[in-house]
């Protein structure tokens, strides 16, 4: 018989890797080409040509033993130090090797990191809608996850009702800007004011509280939105990122911990992150791309290919009259649906589209449409969306 914890947990399994797998089903009954798949956030764009040429001079050049090994189980030295120096250019921070982490992708980061911090029934913050595998990774360590609800205005983090669910068990709180669902952008004031709040909070009960940036999507964003440095405004940051998303990479599970020494005992927390990874049994991030990352740190992604598939998206579904909000960055549109969300995602499936409901995100009476597909692909799906507006009585925009 399986764990208790467990049974929950399959009963409530990723309805996004639910998704993903009706439509390779119905991709076998009618054809891949004819299924309009916007479930799950797999960059369709190939890896930059940087990566490929990085494995292969990894190979060709360097000695195999060291390729493949085990290493100090934070990473490589080396490859730590490029990327502190990397993150020092872009945001005129002063890391070193020492702040960094290698980890198994942003979500191995996470639970690296909740793992350091947590005690049973602690507290962790965070802000609807949200990437629903948080309630996982917090109850992974027998934490207690507090939802902010969503201010569905501007998809903003809803601050006032922040500051009234602090308590003095929040622990964490975990930001994930541009975000996933809404591919909202976090403003500097917004982060500025959540520090503030961060700084009262610690002081009024006398506890550390960190903020934790979930930040896979960092350098996909549009219209020249620049995207804030969080360990510049608050000195009790950590910073998980990945290279899933920026390199085209999500299968690989690659990515990193930044953990300032400003922080409060940061020091420690270092110390007991690096003996997380190999407890929880990872034992080290991926040693082959490690290397591949250090070599590829400058690498581009071609974030113009997700801003021609976001135009044409938002653009066609807001003159059917759908209510959309308008991604700053990521690759992820957030939709109001006319009807029950559950009745909109059966009807999409209809007309062979599949989309994921708001409740996965803790924000019901929405969809996410990922538009990391090809350009066609939303191309033919258009009639399926406004035939859907057509049954539900979607009023074309005037």
């Amino acid at each position: 018989m399986i764990a208790d914890k467990m049974k929950e947990m399959v009963e409530n399994s990723s309805a996004i890797r639910a998704m993903f797998e009706e439509g390779k089903r119905m991709a076998a009954i009618y054809g891949a080409e004819n299924i309009y798949d916007f479930s799950l956030g797999n960059p369709n764009l190939p890896a930059p040509q940087e990566v490929e040429k990085a494995i292969r001079g990894i190979l060709e050049e360097e000695d195999s033993i060291l390729i493949h090994g085990y290493m100090n189980n934070s990473g490589y030295e080396d490859v730590r130090c490029e990327i502190a120096e990397s993150i020092n250019q872009k945001f005129d921070t002063r890391f070193t090797e020492d702040n960094i982490i290698m980890t198994v992708g942003a979500a191995g980061g996470l639970n690296v990191i909740l793992k350091t911090l947590l005690n049973p029934q602690d507290e962790v913050l965070v802000f609807a809608p949200y990437f629903g595998e948080y309630r996982s990774y917090v109850a992974n360590y027998d934490g207690k996850l507090i939802v902010v609800d969503p201010d569905t205005t501007t998809f903003q983090p809803n601050l006032e009702e922040m500051e009234k669910k602090i308590t003095a068990r929040t622990k964490a709180v975990i930001v994930n800007s541009p975000n996933n669902p809404t591919g909202v952008v976090y403003t500097e004031d917004t982060i500025q004011k959540m520090a503030d709040i961060l700084n009262r909070k610690q002081k009024e009960y006398g506890i550390h509280i960190y903020l934790i940036s979930d930040e896979p999507y960092r350098e996909l964003v549009y219209d020249g939105i620049k995207v804030p440095y969080l360990t510049k405004y608050y000195e009790n940051t950590i910073v998980g990122y990945s290279f899933s998303k920026s390199l085209s990479l999500p299968g690989e599970r690659i990515g990193y911990l930044v953990i300032p020494k400003e922080a409060a005992d940061g020091e420690l927390i270092r110390k007991a992150a690096n003996v997380a990874t190999r407890i929880l049994g990872f034992v080290n991030a991926p040693s082959l791309m490690q290397r591949v990352a250090a070599r590829c740190i400058h690498a581009k992604c071609k974030v113009e290919a997700y801003n021609k598939n976001r135009e044409l998206l938002y653009t066609s579904l807001t003159s059917m009259g759908y209510e959309c909000v308008k991604p700053e960055g990521a690759f992820y549109l957030f939709m109001k649906t006319p009807t029950e969300e559950t009745e909109f995602c059966e009807a999409a499936k209809k007309h062979n589209i599949l989309v994921v409901g708001g409740t996965s995100f803790a924000c019901p009476g929405y969809v996410r449409i990922a538009y990391c597909v090809g350009y066609d692909t939303i191309v033919k799906a258009l009639p399926g969306f406004q035939a859907l507006a057509e049954e539900f009585g979607v009023k074309k925009a005037e």
